[in-house]
């Protein structure tokens, strides 16, 4: 039976068959203040252990198997719509991986409450199966979890192979992990940088920039594509920002094509800091490309953006700007490229 829940003031407290209990901090119920999480939806939803433990099932080959509380999990999983109204959620997929679970649940008509409360319930659920005593030092799942809203056509579809491809992608980290490794403070002459994937790329001998108006018609962009695609099948590994609708096009096209590729990215990956930097991943293709070591993926630090010969090519190029604008940072980022490229 799902707990009741009365207001204290600003603290939320929650009924639970052991008592009321005041909500952590850390949950953010209330999360996205713009999105109703009672409205009929499709949401994705992530809960990862405590600490990111292993306690629900280890990697073999390229499945998991779960473990005696990862099954209990899953059985957990199956219950969510017989909980107290929520008879309206549909699960659609999930998938349980060692230290976290993705659930990708459909809300037909509108809840009793919000989305969050669901959530919580499970997760005390689950930690009185895996007989962990209810104490807020010893909980299965982290306070928090992750929450994303499916809105655009064929997101559903692509969730719900992102979730089954999940054993898979992470068999291949494993398998390549210098390919998945942040490397810190690395020098490419003038450029400071963190990088991403095969390292290698960066010395390759025959380095070209990719770089195209945005004033190029779709012909001269497919001409330029054809260009690029000659060249890569000849050796030629490009370096892009990929920024202009044309650099994506013809980055696509070399990333489909199997050809290395290196990119600079404006904003890339976590600070050390950040819970998430451990076990960052590229996601989508770039995962894919990264695994098959065709992609370097590079994230100048902020002093390469104010380097003197970078600041005195963007100048040249048009002119005194403010260098917190886009402007400046994605015009910066191209003459990261073309210096990458000079022997």
């Amino acid at each position: 039976m799902l707990y009741n829940q009365k207001i204290t003031g600003m603290a939320k407290v929650h009924w639970t068959p052991e008592g009321w209990r005041c909500e952590k901090k850390g949950e953010h119920l209330y999360r996205a203040q713009w999105m109703d999480y009672r409205s009929p939806a499709i949401q994705m939803l992530t809960m990862v252990t405590l600490n990111r433990l292993p306690l629900l099932g280890e990697l073999r080959g390229e499945k998991i198997v779960l473990s005696p509380i990862g099954q209990k999990v899953a059985e957990e999983i199956e219950r969510i719509p017989t909980y107290k109204g929520a008879s309206s959620i549909e699960i659609y997929k999930y998938v349980i991986m060692p230290d976290h679970v993705h659930i990708l649940l459909r809300v037909h008509d509108r809840l009793p409450m919000h989305i969050g409360q669901y959530v919580r319930w499970f997760k005390y659920q689950c930690t009185n199966l895996a007989a962990f005593p209810a104490s807020k030092s010893s909980c299965l799942f982290a306070p928090e979890y992750h929450d994303r809203q499916l809105t655009r056509r064929g997101q559903l579809n692509h969730m719900a192979q992102y979730i089954e491809d999940n054993p898979r992608r992470m068999a291949l980290k494993r398998a390549h992990r210098d390919l998945f490794r942040i490397h810190q403070h690395v020098t490419i002459d003038p450029i400071s940088c963190t990088m991403l994937g095969n390292i290698f790329l960066a010395g390759h001998p025959q380095r070209q920039v990719l770089q195209c108006s945005r004033k190029l018609t779709t012909e001269q962009i497919e001409a330029r594509k054809e260009e690029c695609l000659a060249e890569a099948e000849n050796g030629a590994v490009f370096v892009t920002a990929a920024i202009s609708e044309g650099e994506k096009l013809i980055a696509r096209a070399l990333r489909e094509g199997g050809y290395p590729l290196i990119i600079l990215l404006e904003k890339g990956f976590p600070q050390p800091d950040s819970p998430h930097y451990r076990y960052y991943k590229p996601q989508g293709v770039y995962f894919e490309a990264c695994a098959a070591g065709k992609l370097l993926l590079v994230e100048p630090n902020a002093e390469a953006f104010e380097h003197q010969d970078i600041v005195a090519r963007v100048t040249a190029k048009i002119g005194t700007i403010p260098h917190t604008t886009l402007r400046y940072r994605f015009m910066a980022l191209n003459m990261m490229a073309e210096c990458m490229c000079e022997e």
